[in-house]
């Protein structure tokens, strides 16, 4: 049996497409003026909203990975969604030059740099089940691209946290790619992680 769509709801689907399009570009041209032309060459944003689970935090962040071509990496996270990130926003959370400095030569450099540290606070059994486990063949998203933008790897780490990561804030997963380089999962989306193919 055919059932026609909703026409209504597919122009407004398309329209809000449209419009978070418009606003990853728009993030993506500030966030790569924002970084020092010295480092700028071959960097690459890649902007994602993504769904936080945590009742504490806005429902959908903005998340923005700077991928240097040396593969050093980081990201940022802006509790809004994209179409209501400013430039304000985003320069205000922006990495300093010298994090972006040990991105740019592959090293890794902790941001944001908050002091509070409640490792202690996570109850693991208070988390949503996650579709993958230590030891999984996964392929996870590190670039703009649809197709050349995944990279393989295992998960290392179930629930993963980085020092001076603020309060309650958790990594679904750590995984090490083949290349040996170790990089979290913001969330446990298909987006963003998969299984390996």
């Amino acid at each position: 049996m055919f059932l026609p769509g909703n026409k209504t709801t597919d122009d407004a689907k398309a329209k809000a497409d449209a419009e978070r399009k418009l606003a990853y570009e728009r993030i993506e041209k500030w966030a790569t003026a924002a970084i020092p032309p010295s480092i700028r060459d071959g960097v690459s944003i890649s902007v994602q909203e993504v769904i936080c689970g945590d009742p504490t935090c806005a429902p959908i962040d903005t998340a923005i990975a700077i991928i240097f071509p040396s593969g050093g990496r980081g990201m940022l996270g802006l509790p809004a969604e994209s179409k209501d990130v400013t430039k304000e926003d985003l320069l205000e959370g922006f990495p300093t030059v010298e994090v972006l400095q040990k991105w740019f030569q592959g090293e890794e450099a902790e941001w944001p740099p908050f002091e509070d540290d409640n490792e202690d606070e996570f109850n693991e059994s208070n988390q949503p089940k996650l579709r993958f486990g230590v030891g999984d063949s996964v392929e996870c998203r590190i670039g703009p691209d649809p197709v050349t933008g995944w990279a393989k790897g295992s998960v290392a780490q179930l629930w993963y946290r980085e020092q001076g990561w603020p309060p309650n804030s958790w990594a679904p997963y750590k995984i090490q790619l083949e290349d040996g380089k170790c990089i979290f999962a913001p969330s446990d989306m298909d987006q963003i992680i998969r299984g390996a193919k």
